[in-house]
């Protein structure tokens, strides 16, 4: 049996860091980790053939190839999916469909012959039996919530290391908290469920022995939801597994109650997480308690992020604008915070309601949705009808982007990131294609860009003041062009004012199963 795993093509959008990945000549920022890790669920006798179109194309060829084709996809790629699903129909190849997508709209594609819906663990294993037998049905699905302990490492062996910015390991699923617009616990359960320390050492063991030496991301949607285990088994083990080769960079995403725990972000720090993302979403207090965002509240949100910053990890942070108990006051009050709290990485979106989440149920009854989320999320639509007039909002949300992008505060934002970050001792490794990208940068940023003043006055300051930071100084620079281009690109030039969403689409960051 020969099996095509296709992973669709992200559109252009925040964390796609397309106009980033120029500099470093990579195609994607991440491979399809849901996919290799479904590949290795199928049998050992089955051929197996990895088509990522964000890296390659996918040929008739490799259809002429295939047996069954097997997509998986995020929401955000929707249009890319049903272009492949039109293809795979044409060329007569059985068409196998799993992921979020999915799994929230399957009823919209109409052409696709079996879908292996939920956690693929738990709904898999039937359907690969009704295929033996000849029997396999349309539809596979399960409330049910897999036990990862028992999730095979992915089949990296498929997939082009080279073509990729960073490599991907889950270590959870799931979420302690439940807020009103995420889809996490719906999708995932509100227990966090965790592989062994053992797993992910063997994970890291498999693509570090395929020459990977870059950044790693863990994917999971809180990496601290459950502490005890995260302290006592997995940080130990990669402290260990660090001290014993050539260091990698972790990034991750966290929730803001780190701070209250230093142990265990020094712990995060030696085990070489540099990078974390966290899910502030709003400095009004009515707000969080609107969408119950509990763990955010009764606390300093701006001095809790400086203090993870001292302990040597980067915030990156999500904000949300167009909550029912906003008022015209939050578009300034979010530019402040995210300013004066040097977040140089600040995904700032419409409020938008996933299907299965409280917030959806309530906006359903209440007839205040649009249809179903774009999956972009600062692409400037939302699917529900905000409490706050449509234009005010609109041009209250498109005056943030244009603020915290500008190069001038862009720039004075990494200075402020800068004096407050105590840098971690583990550092990626140095690579050739580094200096070329330095070359790039100095070209596009320093020479032609609009940027220029502000480039190589951020150079000339952490040369003197914050010297040993002059490569994260570039790796931010050419961040903020990408972040820029997306912002003029989706929501400020644009001409429909970029509110209303017509698309049918769903939305989760996950990209499992």
């Amino acid at each position: 049996m020969n099996i095509l795993l296709i992973y669709p093509e992200f559109p252009d959008t925040f964390w796609s860091f397309k106009h980033a990945l120029k500099f470093i000549r990579k195609k994607a920022s991440f491979p399809p980790l849901g996919l290799l890790t479904v590949a290795a669920m199928l049998p050992k006798e089955w051929t197996k053939r990895l088509v990522d179109v964000n890296v390659t194309k996918l040929t008739d060829d490799d259809l002429a190839w295939a047996d069954y084709a097997f997509v998986g996809s995020m929401v955000v790629q929707r249009v890319s999916a049903k272009h492949i699903i039109e293809r795979c129909n044409s060329a007569g190849v059985p068409v196998v469909a799993g992921g979020p997508l999915f799994t929230s709209e399957h009823e919209n594609f109409e052409t696709v012959n079996h879908f292996v819906l939920n956690e693929a663990e738990v709904t898999l294993p039937a359907f690969l039996e009704d295929i033996k037998n000849n029997c396999a049905k349309r539809i596979y699905t399960s409330a049910q919530f897999a036990d990862i302990q028992k999730t095979p490492a992915p089949l990296w062996e498929l997939a082009d290391l080279d073509k990729y910015a960073s490599m991907s390991i889950q270590y959870t699923r799931g979420c302690p908290y439940h807020c009103e617009f995420c889809n996490v616990t719906a999708l995932f359960g509100q227990r966090t469920r965790s592989k062994t320390a053992e797993q992910v050492i063997a994970e890291l063991d498999i693509f570090y022995n395929l020459g990977w030496r870059g950044p790693v991301f863990f994917v999971d949607d809180n990496l601290i939801g459950n502490k005890k285990i995260l302290k006592n088994e997995l940080l130990p083990a990669l402290i260990k597994w660090q001290n014993e080769h050539v260091s990698l960079p972790f990034n991750t995403e966290v929730s803001i109650n780190l701070s209250d725990d230093e142990a265990l972000m020094r712990m995060m720090s030696e085990a070489g997480f540099d990078t974390v993302f966290v899910g502030i979403e709003t400095p009004d207090a009515e707000s969080l308690a609107d969408c119950n965002k509990k763990q955010n509240k009764n606390r300093s949100l701006a001095e809790d992020v400086r203090r993870i910053q001292r302990a040597g990890l980067q915030v990156q942070a999500g904000f949300i604008v167009g909550f029912d108990t906003d008022t015209p006051s939050i578009f300034q009050r979010q530019i402040d915070f995210i300013q004066k709290s040097g977040i140089v990485t600040a995904m700032v979106g419409l409020l938008q309601a996933p299907t299965g989440t409280k917030l959806y149920e309530r906006l359903k009854r209440e007839g205040r949705l649009l249809g179903n989320m774009s999956g972009d999320n600062v692409d400037g639509t939302t699917n529900i009808v905000p409490n706050m007039n449509a234009n005010i909002l609109r041009e209250g949300y498109k005056n943030i982007l244009r603020h915290i992008y500008s190069p001038e505060n862009y720039y004075q934002r990494i200075k402020t990131f800068f004096r407050e970050y105590k840098a971690p001792k583990i550092r990626a490794q140095f690579k050739p294609n580094h200096i070329m990208a330095l070359v790039r940068a100095i070209y596009h940023l320093g020479i032609l860009g609009n940027e220029r003043i502000q480039f190589w006055n951020l150079l000339l300051w952490t040369s003197f003041h914050r010297r040993e930071l002059l490569p994260l100084s570039i790796t931010l620079a050419v961040y903020g062009y990408h972040f820029r281009k997306i912002s003029e690109l989706n929501v400020l030039y644009s001409h429909s004012g970029a509110i209303p969403n017509p698309q049918n689409n769903f939305s989760d960051n996950n990209v499992y199963t």
